[in-house]
């Protein structure tokens, strides 16, 4: 099924009024398998009030759109109330590929891939317009805009965290690919043996490197419940070992991106970030010794709330687009 960069709202805010940017403001939703991130937004982009929820992925997917929504609602009320003004439109970014019924490889939360996101957010939001993208594209599209891919072209945004996943940006536009999916690095191939691979639902360089996976390997290893952040700062070589070896298969994997898409740079951001030196170090090496042109390696800006600033920028794109149907009439 081909799909598309987003999945619009229908158009039905009041629009009696020009947009206030003294008043006016956008709303930001982004869906994570670990957390939910909520935000309002000024027309300049600037957060105004913000929550963050746990996504209890154990619990389904409704219950954590549910809340999100809930939540969402009362950070409206609460800028109306504060502002004056007007919401005028939503951003939402969510793991995997949206399409109108369903969302494609977003498998870690339980009935996810079986919501009609879009339809959800228009029940719970009423008259609020808006567009769905997913996560890391969305980020793309902030440190595009305001962070560490500006003026940059070819670029790429690089995501570490729970999963892997990378945004490709040509010509100040992020690559969307024939269906939606380009840059779904985690399922990138580790070898030519027979591997599990995405067609057995499996992702096979997301299942060494993500920090869902270290977690998870470190804790059968060391035989006790760890997280990614807590193996980078474990003191048994061991876990020291396992991270080089995740870094070191990934460096791999980024270094072929660069050699085929020749960025000018490449920026990373997500959960692994928080040991940037460990991190960027191991993929420096790589891309220096491995790539013909080697980019400039720098952190992202919205390191650890990228998908969220994405969501505003989605949003602050709705309004853009709003007001120019509107001037065209």
């Amino acid at each position: 099924m081909p799909g598309s960069a987003t999945e619009s709202f229908a158009w039905n805010a009041d629009t009696t009024r020009a947009p206030s940017p003294d008043r006016d403001f956008v709303l930001g939703i982004d869906f994570g398998g670990t957390k939910m991130a909520i935000a309002t937004a000024d027309l300049d982009g600037e957060p105004l009030e913000s929550a963050r929820l746990d996504t209890e992925a154990g619990r389904g997917a409704t219950q954590a759109v549910d809340r999100a929504l809930t939540r969402a609602q009362a950070l409206v009320a609460l800028t109306e109330q504060a502002r004056s003004g007007r919401c005028l439109a939503v951003g939402a970014v969510s793991p995997g590929i949206v399409y109108p019924d369903r969302v494609a490889l977003a498998p870690n939360v339980p009935g996810w891939e079986q919501l009609r996101l879009a339809e959800l957010l228009l029940e719970g939001l009423g008259d609020i317009p808006g567009e769905i993208a997913t996560d890391v594209k969305a980020a793309a599209l902030a440190e595009l805009r305001w962070g560490s891919l500006r003026d940059a072209d070819p670029a790429i945004l690089l995501i570490l965290g729970t999963g892997l996943a990378a945004a490709i940006v040509v010509g100040g536009e992020v690559l969307q690919g024939a269906n939606g999916a380009a840059g779904e690095v985690g399922y990138s191939l580790r070898g030519v043996d027979g591997e599990l691979a995405a067609g057995d639902g499996r992702a096979p360089l997301e299942e060494l490197a993500g920090g869902r996976a270290i977690g998870e390997r470190a804790s059968a290893l060391l035989d006790e419940t760890l997280t990614a952040a807590d193996v980078f700062a474990h003191p048994d070589p061991r876990a020291r070992r396992l991270v080089e070896e995740a870094l070191a298969e990934l460096a791999v994997h980024v270094a072929n991106m660069a050699i085929v898409v020749d960025p000018a740079r490449i920026a990373v951001g997500g959960g692994l970030m928080s040991h940037d030196d460990v991190v960027l170090s191991a993929l420096d090496e790589r891309l220096r010794a491995a790539v013909p042109f080697p980019p400039e390696l720098v952190p992202a800006r919205f390191i650890h709330d990228g998908s969220l600033r994405g969501a505003i920028a989605l949003a602050l794109d709705a309004v853009a687009a709003m007001t120019q149907s509107e001037e065209e009439q």
